[in-house]
């Protein structure tokens, strides 16, 4: 049996050199994020923007919800791969760098797909529920504390086959650290085997990125 390859900086660019190419807009939004310091590792990594884009295509996928925005790199990676009357609902509480998303989905040509709402996602989850929303694809990239109450709340917003994406549960590599038992560390080692053992529900976690579940509706 072959062992899984060791994915170095090398290795991830020549991937990156060899798979679907960004967008330029995209592009745009990684080098804006370089010169935000720390708070860049809240962008999603590349290999996700292409992963996110073929599951949507291969998937049929027309309505998405995103929880957590950022600058908008996720976003904008799925809206791109939406077809021209597809729909994107993006969630996020920070208003400033909504507005810099918001710019970057104009300038893409795909704020006619995009809507955002700002304010806290669990109300907005409410909602949809009330109004019996349904979505294809649910994807969840926000404050860790809360995943397995948004992962529940998802679950009432898709139909059999939908799908529930949720990234960092690989949380840099820290979930096998037995030395790692901060709050945030623990919260995503709790969320993965509450996840793997639900039985509504059959995941895979792949390596791409920071690590992504992605989760079929049974």
């Amino acid at each position: 049996m072959s062992s899984n390859i060791s994915i170095n900086k090398e290795i991830e660019e020549y991937i990156n050199n060899h798979s679907l190419k960004l967008n330029s807009v995209q592009k745009e939004i990684i080098s804006y994020n370089e010169g935000l310091g720390k708070v860049k590792r809240m962008q999603i990594a590349v290999s996700q923007c292409h992963f996110l884009h073929l599951i949507i295509k291969i998937s049929k996928i027309k309505k998405i919800l995103e929880i957590g925005t950022f600058t908008g790199l996720s976003t904008l990676s799925m809206s791109l791969a939406l077809p021209k009357d597809g729909q994107l609902i993006a969630l996020d509480k920070n208003q400033e760098t909504n507005k810099v998303a918001l710019n970057f989905f104009k300038k893409a040509k795909q704020d006619s797909k995009i809507q955002t709402i700002i304010g806290p996602a669990l109300e907005s989850l409410k909602i949809f529920k009330k109004k019996k929303e349904k979505f294809d694809l649910v994807f969840i990239d926000a404050d860790k504390e809360n995943y397995k109450t948004y992962y529940e709340k998802s679950l009432n917003l898709i139909d059999q086959d939908g799908l529930i994406i949720i990234d960092n549960v690989l949380w840099h590599g820290e979930v096998i650290d037995k030395k790692k038992n901060d709050k945030l560390t623990t919260n995503i080692r709790e969320f993965n085997s509450f996840v793997n053992s639900d039985k509504r529900t059959e995941n895979l976690i792949i390596p791409v990125g920071d690590g992504l579940t992605a989760c079929r509706k049974l």
